[in-house]
């Protein structure tokens, strides 16, 4: 008799990502044969985002499009979504069953206990129930593995749900962690990025801190290299910088959201610091890592902002040059202060400035990478496999091709950066 098939469908963040990854080895485990999500299967599972309401709609969608695909299909529903809106999601045809993200690591089990389809059970909870932390980290996806350190988040943006969705910062203690940092050694991957809600802001459950963190896994036998997938500004500290200026193994990559380069947004928007602050932090990282990538995110249309706090935004942004912008039109939420605000930006002004700072965004990078032309550099190479061309990243996070040589993937490589393309890739040549 053949195995149950399940598949998983990811929306969101790479928190997200290592937690399907985590639920699907449970799945696995348990005899089920994990499918591609293309692919027609017994249990449809769907890890939900809910950042904004394309994503709520994206989730609807794919609830219908496997619905129609496989009518017997038991369609599960977990993540952000679920968490916020359990019934508006138990009202779509064909969901079987809906869990809160208290209930995630059960999955699996409710499942198992479903007899087919039929009346949709709803597992929820309110916001100050969410307490407890599931343990995750993504395997057999990619050369690098995604390991959840932290949960939730305590700032309440005034834009933001996430506080709703995953509750009140926790974390697992740094003995666990470096456990499950072990497991993803022992499994061949060479690289972990430290994902979370509000990574720099672990400890809140131990007493431990996030500089301790970091020095310990340091330690471990097996990663080659970590990533910190992203920090807020006030969390970055010195001592981090120092500490990843000195690491052989934390790469000078650093994600940091800005949201705003208007200090009166910031201000409406109830962030931790301010613009100075910000360009205080990037001068520190690059002041002890010349060579570092360093993205911002940043939201355009938040209520309130005119033309001219978007011209300041661009401006200070051009001025901090960094590599990349990963940019968001303000996205209205539920029950969040940004509902009562006045002054709403048309969603075609928000259109216009997400374009203008999206080929800001392209010129940036574009000098960031062309910069490296001609110099050496390591590169961890994955395993896919693109017109001959197989590509991997430096430790600051630029984007190499060379010609596919099976018995590099997963290998850290030294190169010579030739020529970049129109989609600033880099020419490797492989010189070890």
């Amino acid at each position: 008799m053949s195995s149950r098939k399940v598949s998983f469908h990811t929306l969101g963040c790479k928190l997200n990502f290592s937690e399907s990854s985590t639920l699907a080895r449970q799945f696995e485990e348990g005899g089920f044969e994990r499918v591609a999500a293309d692919v027609s299967a017994d249990i449809c599972v769907i890890n939900s985002c809910s950042v904004t309401e394309h994503a709520d709609k994206k989730c609807r969608n794919l609830i219908r499009k496997l619905h129609r695909r496989n009518p017997q299909a038991i369609i599960a529903v977990t993540g952000c979504y679920a968490q916020l809106k359990p019934q508006e999601i138990a009202a779509i045809e064909g969901v079987d069953l809906v869990l809160s993200n208290n209930d995630k690591g059960d999955l699996y089990r409710r499942v198992c206990e479903l007899s087919g389809k039929g009346r949709t059970q709803v597992y929820s909870c309110e916001t100050d129930e969410l307490t407890s932390f599931f343990a995750a980290f993504s395997s057999g996806d990619r050369t690098r593995a995604f390991l959840k350190v932290q949960d939730g988040c305590d700032y309440c943006c005034a834009y933001c749900t996430i506080h709703y969705a995953r509750g009140a910062s926790r974390n697992m203690p740094i003995a666990d962690i470096l456990d499950e940092a072990r497991k993803i050694a022992a499994a061949g991957q060479k690289e972990i990025v430290l994902t979370g809600v509000n990574t720099g802001d672990f400890g809140r459950t131990t007493g431990e801190r996030f500089i301790d963190l970091l020095r310990a896994l340091d330690g471990v036998e097996g990663i080659e290299r970590y990533r910190i997938s992203s920090i807020e500004p006030n969390l970055l500290t010195d001592e981090i910088i120092a500490f990843c200026a000195a690491s052989s193994k934390f790469q000078h990559h650093f994600h940091i959201p800005i949201q705003s380069g208007s200090d009166r947004i910031l201000g409406l928007m109830r962030r931790r610091y301010t613009t100075a602050r910000f360009a205080d932090r990037i001068e520190a990282v690059r002041r002890a890592m010349p060579d570092a990538f360093i993205g911002i995110d940043v939201i355009v249309g938040f209520p309130g902002e005119t033309d001219e706090d978007f011209r300041t935004t661009y401006r200070f942004l051009e001025e901090l040059h960094p590599a990349f912008l990963h940019i968001f039109p303000f996205s209205e939420r539920p029950g969040t202060p940004a509902v009562d605000l006045p002054d709403k930006v048309q969603p075609s002004v928000a259109t216009r400035r997400v374009e203008e700072l999206e080929a800001l965004c392209d010129r940036l990078h574009g000098t960031f990478c062309a910069s490296a032309v001609g110099t050496e550099d390591t590169v961890l190479f994955e395993s896919t496999r693109r017109n001959g061309m197989m590509f991997g990243y430096t430790g600051n996070y630029r984007r190499v091709k060379a010609p596919y040589d099976r018995s590099r993937i997963n290998t850290i490589c030294r190169v010579k950066l030739g020529a970049m393309d129109e989609f600033h890739d880099l020419a490797g040549e492989i010189i070890d």
